[in-house]
């Protein structure tokens, strides 16, 4: 879910995050362009001003027009020393400025402020002695029109006066706010949060259906009786639920007709063991009789126990509170052998399963190792119950092999004391129905270590 969450989340952020700087480019550049359109209108204002104002006038005209919007300068030379405008805004001005003012040079750049230093000058054509501060283009000392500065680029404009002189212009452009301004900052980050919020809530209430059927599975791993998956929620999520019900339904008939089958099988192999023990009992060489008796005794006890097998009455019952201490301390002394560990330990389980489980292994552990010494332990929500023996071990290669029914290891393991390879087969099936599992491993001093690990209930 959380994966989910975090892929929306990011999916809408990168959405806003570029709307919104789409929305600062556009609304900056259609800025630009309107402050340009208004400095051209200006600009042009003070041309027509200055046109009709004699040398002397010009200099109070054009201080009285400078502002920190438009900075205005009056000399002998251009500010702009290209004649060929920029391309994009300046091209535009530039072509405003020369309409407007009936085709006059107009120089028209986009540069960094603030202006360069005072160029030199020389008399003004038809001006009365020297410029003084009138001098190169108009920006002195002394200063025409010395508004001050605003940070950012600007427009320079240099327009080409009646008298040969110019009119230089200073036009600051913003181009659009800064993306990390507290207005803009701030809505973002509600936004963030609000969709952060909502996506939590929607990828979980989507994903509660899955975490319903994850669970399903889960119980009917340990339980083929389990409960049915409640059938409700979207068609999609519908669906899903039935199918599964419909398959654990054919699950637990499939394990239902297997276990009649054998059964019946026992049932009706347990009536010509009885004739033939009944007819055994005629044989005159009782050597003979008593190998023929035996033989059938291990039949019936074989078929006995491949039906509590199949069977496997102890997965059904259900799980209550047990001190699972006890349980195991009790099992260990009553069959012979050790026990370590806490004198309480209060879990859930099916305890009729636990017990033929760690009887089975530890009834092993006696047969074949010798001994039994019975630890327990619980640790991150498991329970371990590991039970040591002083026997050869088993190969690593058979680990897995000695679950498998009726499985007996020839070489590995001693085979004077029968049985019917049933006991790892039932004791795993038993904590798998715990949720859990057996695990083999053979002690670097010698014997076998066998833990049943299964989550507390």
């Amino acid at each position: 879910m959380g994966r989910t969450a975090l892929v929306l989340v990011l999916a809408v952020a990168v959405v806003l995050g570029t709307a919104l700087a789409l929305f600062v480019g556009n609304r900056g550049e259609a800025l630009s362009a309107m402050r340009g359109r208004y400095a051209a209108e200006r600009i042009a204002t003070l041309v027509n001003l200055l046109e009709d104002t004699n040398p002397e006038g010009r200099r109070h005209v054009v201080r009285r027009l400078d502002t920190p919007g438009l900075r205005a300068g009056w000399g002998v030379m251009p500010l702009v020393p290209e004649p060929e405008p920029a391309p994009g805004l300046p091209s535009v001005i530039a072509r405003k400025l020369a309409k407007e003012l009936d085709g006059r040079e107009v120089r028209v750049i986009l540069a960094p402020l603030p202006p360069p230093p005072p160029l030199p000058g020389g008399p003004m054509p038809g001006g009365p002695g020297p410029m003084g501060e009138r001098r190169g283009h108009g920006f002195g000392s002394g200063g025409f029109g010395l508004g001050p500065f605003v940070g950012g680029p600007a427009l320079q404009v240099s327009v080409r006066l009646a008298d040969d002189s110019w009119l230089n212009v200073y036009a600051p452009i913003e181009h659009g706010d800064s993306l990390w301004q507290p207005r803009f900052v701030f809505p973002l980050v509600g936004a963030l949060v609000v969709i952060i919020v909502a996506a939590l809530w929607a990828v979980r209430r989507a994903t509660r259906p899955l975490a319903a059927l994850a669970a399903a599975a889960e119980r009917l791993g340990m339980d083929v009786n389990a409960p049915p998956l409640a059938e409700r929620g979207p068609n999609e999520v519908r669906a899903a639920a039935q199918a599964f019900n419909v398959m654990q339904g054919r699950i637990r008939r499939f394990v239902d007709d297997r276990t009649q089958m054998l059964a019946a099988i026992s049932h009706d192999l347990r009536t010509p063991i009885t004739r033939m023990k009944l007819r055994a009992e005629f044989v005159d060489d009782d050597e003979q009789r008593a190998k023929m008796l035996s033989d059938l005794d291990e039949m019936e006890h074989m078929i006995a126990a491949t039906l509590a097998f199949a069977r496997d009455d102890a997965a059904r019952e259900d799980r209550r509170p047990v001190d699972v201490a006890k349980l195991v301390q009790d099992m260990a002394e009553d069959l012979g052998g050790s026990y370590d560990g806490p004198d309480s330990l209060v879990a859930g389980v099916r305890p009729l399963a636990l017990k033929r489980a760690v009887a089975n292994v530890i009834e092993n552990a006696l047969k074949y190792g010798a001994a039994a010494r019975v630890g327990l332990r619980r640790t991150d929500g498991h329970i371990h119950v590991v039970v040591d023996d002083d026997g050869p071990g088993i190969a690593e290669a058979d680990h897995e092999k000695v679950f498998a029914p009726f499985v007996r290891l020839e070489t590995s393991r001693n085979r004077d004391t029968g049985g019917t390879g049933l006991g790892l087969a039932v004791a795993r099936a038993a904590i798998r129905a715990h949720g859990g599992d057996i695990t083999l491993a053979n002690r670097p001093e010698g014997g076998l270590r066998v833990t049943l690990a299964f989550p507390v209930g």
